[in-house]
């Protein structure tokens, strides 16, 4: 498994494709220019020893040396040893509203956002939990198993949109039964479901239902609140840049407002709790004292170890690279004439 020390520097690799095009565009100018000033056959006479290849080689070289420099910059690590560890912990589900109520922005920057802001800053205060991720509009969708994975979690998470479900709905009912197929440990006690929604067109029906198998099960259902009761519009962009209101069939602006009535019935008749999530951090301490005062299960989990640097060998790359563009001119050698590396005899 290799890991990434410094991430922002693999941004430096944008200056490659800026590199070759001034070089393209330097070469045209410099031909152009030279055409001016004399016949092409008339410049070979007055310069034979100038190389038609060896500019491209240096170039290559000193792209080269800059990618292994930006990588010697991030310093991959390389985990080479995978061990088993015993943890201590609880199996929490975070199951996330993805329906286009979501995009209302009452809660800055939007709704959505705010949720996946939320989760993650629960994810960055666990020690040893496992977590899960599920996604739901109309029709529940597993996003990501139980795991110890904190970083697979993570990117999962910010990989939501609500355009990845085709139904639309809060069909909270789908998503917590399928958040009692998580739970595969029948020995683990302490079982958590994280609801974050804003509540709004859920499905009555089977709802209470879906609560009641899940607390059988030994699932504790916590509902968090993302929106405002007021209600704002849901607005439709393309490219960031808002296009319209979503309006209804009668042609009336959508104003989707925060039911809270319906997040604290579920948590209630759940065995958990109603959690405004308007402010973050109020929010994840809250969290983080529920889990807290749970018990412990222990379990297994296998992780690499014993991550070592590999910085070297990419700076070391990159130091023989530019001795190599430095020892590279730019004109013929005699030693190169006679092997005719470049086929220049045949261009010339």
């Amino acid at each position: 498994m290799i890991q990434l020390d410094e991430k922002a520097y693999l941004y430096l690799l944008g200056v490659i494709p800026v590199l070759l095009v001034l070089f393209l565009l330097h070469q045209l100018w410099k031909r152009r220019v030279q055409r001016k000033f004399a016949d092409p056959k008339l410049l070979k006479d007055l310069a034979p020893d100038r190389s038609m290849f060896k500019p491209q080689v240096k170039l290559v070289l000193l792209l080269m040396a800059l990618t292994f420099l930006t990588m010697g910059l991030v310093n991959p690590k390389m985990g080479t040893k995978l061990e088993t560890v015993k943890r201590e912990g609880v199996d929490v589900v975070f199951a996330v509203d993805v329906s286009k109520s979501m995009l209302a922005e009452d809660i800055a920057p939007n709704r959505l956002e705010k949720a996946k802001r939320l989760v993650s800053e629960i994810i960055n205060e666990l020690a040893s939990d496992r977590v899960g991720i599920i996604a739901y509009a109309g029709q529940a969708y597993p996003q990501l198993p139980i795991t110890t994975d904190y970083g697979a979690a993570k990117m999962f998470l910010q990989s939501l949109t609500t355009d990845m479900l085709s139904s639309q709905g809060t069909a909270i009912d789908e998503a917590i039964e399928l958040a009692a197929t998580y739970f595969d440990d029948e020995e683990q006690t302490n079982r958590v479901l994280f609801v974050i929604s804003d509540g709004e067109d859920h499905s009555e029906g089977a709802l209470i239902d879906a609560v009641e198998l899940a607390t059988d099960q030994g699932i504790r259902i916590y509902t968090i609140g993302v929106g405002g009761t007021k209600g704002a519009p849901i607005p439709i962009k393309r490219n960031g840049v808002v296009e319209s209101l979503k309006k209804d069939s009668e042609g009336e602006v959508v104003i989707t407002r925060l039911n809270e009535e319906i997040l604290i019935e579920i948590a209630a008749e759940g065995n958990g709790a109603y959690i405004d999530g308007e402010n973050t951090a109020a929010a994840v301490e809250a969290i983080q004292e529920i889990l807290s005062q749970m018990d412990k299960k222990e379990f297994e989990a296998k992780q690499f170890a014993e991550f070592k640097d590999q910085f070297q060998w990419f700076l070391g790359g990159a130091l023989i690279l530019l001795l190599l563009d430095i020892f590279v001119l730019e004109r013929k050698t005699a030693w190169l004439r006679k092997l005719n590396l470049f086929n220049e005899k045949k261009a010339s």
